[in-house]
């Protein structure tokens, strides 16, 4: 069993919305068009192409970090820590007097990033275990989610 304390900030979630846009098609198919808006523009110096590709590219990450920064401020589950426990059954989540729990065989997938490993428990809806706040529970967090989820689901790399 591990427990955790976590506080979900802006950047974690930013990191979160990056990376699940950008391994969607949607994230896919803007960055491509984008890039070749880009190549375009300068191949030809037809300006509107490098403009429009050079907005596309960046629109799609401004928007996420504006998201993120606003989802922090106005969502009461990310103004106060949230308690983590992951056992044999899989893992609660608890604030307060709230508690919810979710089991192992009913998570879609387990990912990371630079910053943060990520359990999917729904195609968009996920746990968010930013590293900063995990410390040296990192590896048994790990480990846990390794040893609980099918080795298909699980994407982690350290």
């Amino acid at each position: 069993m591990v427990e955790l304390d976590i506080k979900i900030n802006s950047g974690d979630l930013y990191d979160y919305m990056l990376m699940h846009t950008y391994n969607g098609s949607s994230g896919i198919l803007g960055s491509c068009v984008g890039a070749i808006a880009v190549i375009v523009g300068l191949v030809s110096k037809q300006w509107i192409f490098l403009i429009a590709g050079i907005v596309l590219l960046l629109y799609l990450p401004w928007t996420l970090f504006l998201k993120s920064k606003q989802q922090v401020l106005n969502n009461p589950a990310f103004k106060e820590t949230l308690h983590y426990v992951l056992d044999e059954d899989g893992i609660t989540v608890s604030q307060g007097e709230l508690s919810e729990g979710q089991s192992w065989e009913n998570m879609v997938k387990a990912v990371s990033t630079p910053r943060s490993i990520i359990v999917y428990t729904s195609r968009v809806n996920a746990t968010i275990f930013p590293k900063r706040e995990m410390g040296d529970k990192t590896p048994y967090v790990i480990e846990m989610i390794s040893t609980h989820m099918p080795p298909a689901k699980v994407k982690i790399r350290m």
